[in-house]
């Protein structure tokens, strides 16, 4: 069995295209924070449903692309940071042998007694978004200050506020403050855009009209349930596409062989002659 050069690039491509495709890790930190205080137990894990090999990695004040294994103690794809330290503020990945990276989280480790409990991960726009302003000494919740990009927002009694329905205008630097304890490092929030779906087109009746008029719009849940499921049909094409190519292979006729000249016996005359008989 022959395979064609093309063939040949046709399985490299697909191959290559597929590992991408189904290699993709999400990064989560427990306590879920973007600010730590010092002496806390961290734990960062690479969260993935292929077999594929993981690393953590991070970009430290002191250091560049490190592993876990120098300034944690590794498992699997999790690593754990017994009592974190100022100089462990950095930004944190996964990476895996094939070079593919997940998303990145921003981690500030303060000595001091107050940090700011923000999410770690980019807000979807029109989600309610819940900050928490916390000092290590204090066990209950104190009044506290938020401030915006420098600019005070107001004081909450709790000592946590929430943004409703947050948009592209609520990103910034956030930051809080304790009256008798301090204030925190500031922490970025960042939001990101809803997906959009367009919707099938309907027809000129009246009753498509009305019934597209008064029809709610697609939930969110619906919106995250389409992107979670579209790898997965991707995966699925390429895994028939890869199937269809290796039996074309497989089935492919060998080469013509030339067929053995015929033989014409039109052409052949019989030559016997009789035996002539003898005189007595």
């Amino acid at each position: 069995m022959r395979y064609s050069m093309t063939n040949i690039m046709w399985l490299l491509w697909l191959n290559l295209l597929l590992s991408y495709t189904t290699h993709q890790a999400s990064l989560t930190v427990s306590p879920s924070s973007s600010q730590m205080f010092e002496g806390q137990s961290v734990s960062l894990s690479c969260e993935d449903d292929s077999s594929a090999g993981w690393t953590l990695l991070r970009n430290s004040t002191e250091e560049t692309k490190t592993q876990c294994g120098e300034w944690g103690e590794p498992a699997g794809s999790s690593c754990t940071i017994s009592a974190i330290v100022p100089w462990d503020s950095g930004v944190y990945w996964c990476e895996s042998r094939e070079g593919a990276t997940s998303n990145t989280i921003t981690i500030t480790v303060t000595g001091g007694a107050v940090i700011l409990q923000s999410p770690v991960l980019p807000v979807m726009e029109g989600d309610n978004v819940t900050v928490h302003c916390k000092t290590k000494s204090a066990s209950s919740n104190l009044p506290a200050g938020f401030y915006k990009d420098g600019s005070f927002i107001r004081t909450e009694p709790t000592g946590h506020m929430t943004i409703h329905r947050v948009s592209r205008a609520d990103e910034g630097l956030y930051r809080c403050k304790m009256s008798g304890h301090g204030e925190s490092p500031p922490s970025w929030i960042s939001v990101t855009g809803k997906p959009t779906i367009t919707p099938p087109p309907t027809t000129s009746t009246g009753f498509s009209s009305s019934s597209s008029s008064s029809s709610p719009p697609l939930s969110h849940s619906l919106a995250v349930l389409v992107l979670l499921s579209f790898p997965s049909l991707c995966v699925l094409v390429l895994l028939v596409l890869l199937v269809l190519l290796v039996r074309r292979c497989v089935r492919r006729k060998p080469e013509d062989v030339p067929a053995e000249p015929q033989v014409v016996y039109s052409s052949l005359r019989s030559t016997f002659t009789p035996p002539q008989q003898l005189d007595h």
